[in-house]
């Protein structure tokens, strides 16, 4: 069966190494969905597939063992999936429109973990809607707190949960509960004066910490929600490294906007004769530089009072050339 693999792939199906059988790759924004969508995939892979189910890296489900002369069966019973979990679509009933840009996930957030700062999924889903279908090749990810469980700085985009906590020293016992948490814990932003606890803004890290720990209430969440916004982290062959931290104390709507102005800067400087027609946003950032990346981003950016932007972004990793 002849078979166009840019159209393949561009359906969200994969190239296998088997001749004439593919693998169904299907979003799930955030990692969260409802059991009764489990069924349907089932269903695929029964069906269609060789009878199992890969969990991938990115939180999405992959459907190996599906031949191509049933990709549109396969396709429609995709259909209530894509619904269900509002995806973006452009003809009902023909499954995904793109593939580049990859599932965006997310820890379980503040739905259920103590720790959270924020709702991961709920954020997630927001991202899902502004940028798919896209066929540029970005990867994003997004914690509820500095611990990191999603390892955002590994992604072009990680956005990791803050919170500005609040304290009430009529609450306060003078236990030193949070002092001892923040030592231990976390960066040692606070220390004990006067029987009253003083927070240094500079050495926090908004990983409420104080708040989980205090048994009075003292310290609370802040209802603002902040976000440290890191950029450019990558594995992969030629220079594997850790996302460095652009944005500090960021709020929501200007993330999103940062993440859509990304998509222009590569529209703008991509190599088109890359590999597969594809290049990772970081490596385009090495080459025109990020102070050219840094405009093209923060272009009609309303950041609050509080962000802090780095002036500049210097990057390690592994350099196998120099």
């Amino acid at each position: 069966m002849d078979i166009n693999t840019k159209k393949l792939k561009k359906n969200a199906f994969r190239i296998t190494k088997t001749r004439g059988i593919t693998a169904s790759r299907v979003r799930v924004p955030g990692g969260h969905l409802k059991a009764e969508y489990l069924g349907l995939i089932q269903e695929i892979a029964d069906t269609y597939g060789n009878g199992t189910v890969h969990l991938t890296t990115r939180q999405g489900f992959e459907i190996p063992g599906i031949k191509f002369s049933d990709i549109d069966k396969v396709n429609e019973l995709l259909q209530p999936i894509i619904e269900g979990l509002d995806i973006n679509q452009e003809i009902p009933g023909k499954g995904y429109t793109a593939a580049g840009t990859r599932n965006v996930s997310a820890c379980i957030g503040n739905n259920v973990c103590p720790y959270a700062n924020y709702n991961t999924t709920n954020f997630a889903k927001r991202i899902e809607k502004e940028i798919f279908p896209n066929d540029l090749h970005f990867k994003i990810a997004l914690t509820g707190c500095p611990n990191d469980c999603i390892k955002a700085r590994m992604h072009d985009f990680g956005i990791i949960g803050m919170t500005m906590p609040q304290y009430d020293s009529e609450k306060c016992v003078s236990c030193g509960a949070c002092v001892r948490a923040c030592k231990k814990k976390s960066t040692e932003a606070l220390h004990a004066e006067n029987y009253r606890v003083i927070r240094d803004h500079r050495r926090c890290i908004g990983c409420g910490e104080c708040v989980i720990n205090c048994p009075t209430g003292a310290w609370t969440r802040s209802k603002k929600k902040y976000y440290r916004l890191t950029i450019m982290g990558r594995t992969g062959k030629k220079n594997p490294r850790l996302g460095e931290d652009f944005i500090i104390w960021a709020d929501e709507d200007s993330i999103v906007k940062i993440i859509n102005n990304c998509y222009k800067y590569v529209e703008q400087y991509i190599d088109r004769n890359a590999p597969g027609g594809k290049e990772h946003v970081g490596y385009i950032v090495d080459r025109t530089g990020f102070m050219e990346f840094k405009k093209w981003v923060l272009e009609g950016v309303e950041l609050p009072e509080d962000a802090i932007v780095k002036d500049n972004v210097y990057w390690s990793g592994v350099k196998y050339r120099e």
